[in-house]
C-alpha cells in the first residue's frame, strides 16, 4: 500500500504522457497514412498466410493448452483457431513476422511496425464478435464493460496508424540496440498503449499500461546477431503483441502504474536498461511513420542490401556471360549498411547469409534474382557463389551515408561495378531508393499486390484471392466493414 500510494504522488513521466495523449486524441490521420494502412494491411497478412506453409512455424501456433477453444474468441488468419485475445495476439504476430517479409521502419533503431498487427486485429475480432453475439465484456471483472461499440476495418486501420507511429518515432531516436536490447520491446510499448486505448481505456489507464510495458525491460538481441541468430527472431514480435494485450487488459482492471517508470533515479528504464540515456520522442505523433513506411515487395533481404540486388539483378545478364572473367565486383554502399553487412569468413547457416551482402550480390549476379531458397545449403554450396562472394569489394561512400541520415531524404543507396579481367568494366549502377520506399510508392504497388495475391492464392485458392484483392481495391468497403465479418473472410 505504501508503494501505490507514493506512486500516486509522482507525476507520470513526459514520454508517457506523451503517448497516452496521443492515444486519445481524436484527430484523424492523414488521408496518406489511411491508404498507406490499407496496403501495409494487406501486405502483412499475405507475409502471415504465406508463412503458414512453415512447419518451424506452425508448430508453435494454436493454443497453449492443446485442444481448447475461446467461444468468440480471436481467430488466426489462415486457419481454425480461436483463441484468447493474449494467445491470438502470439499468434497473428508470429505468422506476420515469421519470413521476414512484412515492412520496416529505419532509424537510430529498426523495427517492423506491422508487428503490431497481432494485438490490434486479434483483440479488435474477440471485441467484435463478442459485440456481435450480445455479449458484455469485462477485464478481469473491470466496470463498466470494455466493450461498447462496433469496430470497424477503420477503426483497425487508425489503430496500426497510431502504432506504427510510437513505434517508429521512438525509434528515430533511441538506439536500445546498441546496449543489447532488442526492438519488439517498442512493438510492446506501442501495443500496449494502442489496446488499451481500443479496450476503451482512460488517460490514467493508458498511462499506467504504457508503463508496465516499460517495466517489463526488454528482450536481449542475441537471437539475431549473426553467430547465434536463431528462430526466436521470428515469434519475437508475437511475444511482445501478446504480452501488450495482457497488460492493457490488466491496466483496465485499474491496476496502478508506475509513473516514473522510465525516469526513476537508479530503478527506472533509464538508469537499468539504457545505460542513464533519456528516452524520449523527438517530433510530434501524427501519421509520418505509416506514410514514410517501407514495403518490401521484391526481393527477401536485409533493407540494406536491396537497392544493391537491384542492381546487380540488373548487372546479371553479364555477369553471366563470363563469371570466370570477373576480377571483382566493387559495391559502393553507406556505414549504416556496412556495419551490419559487410561480412567476410564461413556462413555456416541462413541466418547468417541473410546478413551477408557479398553472398546476396553474388547470387542475385548468378542467378538474376535472389528468393528465401537461394540462402539455403543447396545454393549456398555452389562453388561459384564463394568464388564471386571472395571477388566483391564493400567501400562506403560517405554521401550515402549522409543521405540515410537526412529526414527529408532517407535514401537507402548502393552502387554496384564489374571489373572483368581483360581490361572492360561494366557502367555502375546506383539506385537511390528501394520498390517499396515512400518516393517510388506508386510503381510497387503492383508488385505489392501480387506478392499478397501470390500468398492468398496459395493458401486460398484462386477464388478467394480474387474476392480478398477485390476487398483492399475498394478502401471504402474495406473500411465500413465489421472486424469479425473481415476475418471470417479469412478463416480457412
Amino acid at each position: 500500500m505504501c508503494a501505490l500510494s507514493s506512486n500516486a504522488n509522482i507525476a507520470p513521466d513526459k514520454t508517457l504522457v506523451e503517448l497516452a495523449d496521443y492515444i486519445l486524441s481524436t484527430r484523424p490521420p492523414s488521408d496518406e497514412a489511411m491508404d498507406t494502412a490499407r496496403w501495409s494491411l494487406l501486405d502483412a497478412l499475405g507475409c502471415g498466410i504465406l508463412a503458414l506453409g512453415n512447419p518451424e512455424c506452425t508448430k508453435l501456433l494454436g493454443p497453449i493448452v492443446p485442444g481448447t477453444t475461446l467461444a468468440n474468441g480471436a481467430r488466426v488468419p489462415g486457419t481454425r483457431f480461436e483463441l484468447d485475445p493474449v494467445q491470438g495476439a502470439f499468434n497473428v504476430g508470429t505468422i506476420v513476422r515469421w519470413l521476414d517479409l512484412n515492412d520496416l521502419w529505419l532509424g537510430a533503431e529498426r523495427g517492423y511496425p506491422s508487428d503490431n498487427l497481432g494485438a490490434i486485429l486479434a483483440t479488435a475480432d474477440w471485441l467484435s464478435r463478442n459485440q456481435a453475439a450480445g455479449q458484455r465484456l469485462t477485464a478481469f471483472g473491470s466496470r463498466p464493460p470494455i466493450q461498447r461499440t462496433p469496430l470497424t476495418m477503420r477503426d483497425v486501420l487508425a489503430a496500426l496508424i497510431k502504432a506504427y507511429e510510437i513505434q517508429g518515432v521512438l525509434a528515430l531516436d533511441n538506439p536500445f540496440g546498441r546496449v543489447g536490447l532488442d526492438h519488439v520491446l517498442l512493438v510492446r510499448v506501442a501495443s500496449t498503449a494502442v489496446i488499451t486505448g481500443m479496450l476503451g481505456g482512460t488517460r490514467e489507464q493508458v498511462i499506467n499500461a504504457v508503463s508496465h510495458a516499460w517495466l517489463d525491460g526488454s528482450a536481449l538481441r542475441i537471437y539475431r546477431q549473426p553467430a547465434t541468430a536463431g528462430s526466436r527472431k521470428s515469434w519475437a514480435g508475437g511475444d511482445a503483441t501478446s504480452r501488450a494485450v495482457r497488460l492493457a487488459l490488466i491496466a483496465m482492471t485499474g491496476e496502478a502504474g508506475y509513473p516514473s517508470a522510465l525516469t526513476a533515479k537508479g530503478w527506472g528504464f533509464n538508469d537499468v536498461c539504457f545505460k542513464g540515456s533519456l528516452v524520449r520522442l523527438i517530433r510530434p505523433l501524427g501519421s509520418y511513420v505509416m506514410e514514410q513506411i517501407l514495403h518490401r515487395v521484391y526481393l527477401p533481404a536485409e533493407v540494406h542490401a536491396l537497392t544493391a540486388l537491384e542492381a546487380a539483378i540488373q548487372l546479371g545478364p553479364l555477369a553471366k556471360q563470363g563469371l570466370d572473367k570477373i576480377k571483382r565486383v566493387e559495391i559502393h554502399s553507406s556505414d549504416a549498411a556496412m556495419s551490419s553487412l559487410d561480412k567476410s569468413g564461413p556462413l555456416a547457416t541462413a541466418a547468417e547469409r541473410e546478413r551477408c551482402l557479398q553472398y546476396m550480390v553474388a547470387i542475385a549476379l548468378i542467378y538474376g534474382t535472389i528468393t528465401r531458397e537461394h540462402y539455403g545449403d543447396k545454393f549456398a554450396a555452389d562453388p561459384r557463389v564463394e568464388a564471386l562472394r571472395a571477388k566483391i569489394v564493400v567501400a562506403e561512400d560517405p554521401q550515402y551515408s549522409r543521405e540515410y541520415l537526412i529526414p527529408e531524404k532517407r535514401s537507402i543507396a548502393n552502387s554496384v561495378q564489374i571489373f572483368f579481367k581483360d581490361g572492360p568494366e561494366t557502367d555502375k549502377i546506383a539506385i537511390d531508393y528501394p520498390f517499396g520506399h515512400r518516393r517510388r510508392r506508386k510503381e510497387s504497388l503492383s508488385l505489392l499486390q501480387q506478392k499478397a495475391a501470390a500468398s492468398f492464392i496459395g493458401h486460398y485458392g484462386e477464388e478467394k484471392s480474387k474476392q480478398l484483392m477485390s476487398l483492399f481495391a475498394n478502401r471504402g468497403k474495406l473500411e465500413a466493414m465489421n472486424v469479425h465479418e473481415f476475418v471470417a473472410g479469412l478463416v480457412k
